[in-house]
């Protein structure tokens, strides 16, 4: 049996919303769906970009189609501010396609976490360019 992972909880301050989003960060740089969905609650509400996710069975369908449409995906995330169990986060995305055409995405995202510190409500508007 797995060992259930101890995230950082809230209420949070800037230092201990940093380890956290670390974390996070860390996950989808894995592109392991299973190390990414440990992150977040099984009542996830998530919008990204213009797909819906509600559940963490609906999240791991996003996930797998996701992580297997963009190749060599890489995420960096930057804390903007955290308070109580919210962060305001602004991120970037590198991927290739299947044809090897590369992209970047950038945008912002809030996230609301339960005690337990996984996330429980992940919004997140981007603008994704085609790169040359």
């Amino acid at each position: 049996m797995e060992k259930a992972i101890q995230f950082p909880t809230p209420p949070w301050d800037m230092e201990l919303a940093a380890q956290r989003l670390k974390y996070e960060e860390e996950a989808w740089n894995s592109r392991n769906p299973a190390l990414i969905t440990a992150g977040y609650a099984d009542d996830i509400e998530m919008r990204d970009g213009s797909n819906f996710v509600n559940g963490k069975d609906q999240l791991k369908i996003f996930l797998t189609q996701k992580l297997t449409e963009q190749n060599d995906f890489r995420l960096k995330l930057d804390l903007w501010g955290a308070l109580k169990a919210r962060m305001a986060v602004q991120f970037e995305a590198d991927w290739k396609d299947a044809s090897g055409q590369s992209f970047h995405a950038y945008g912002v995202m809030v996230l609301q976490f339960n005690e337990g510190g996984q996330i429980e409500k992940r919004f997140a508007s981007q603008e994704t360019i085609t790169m040359a």
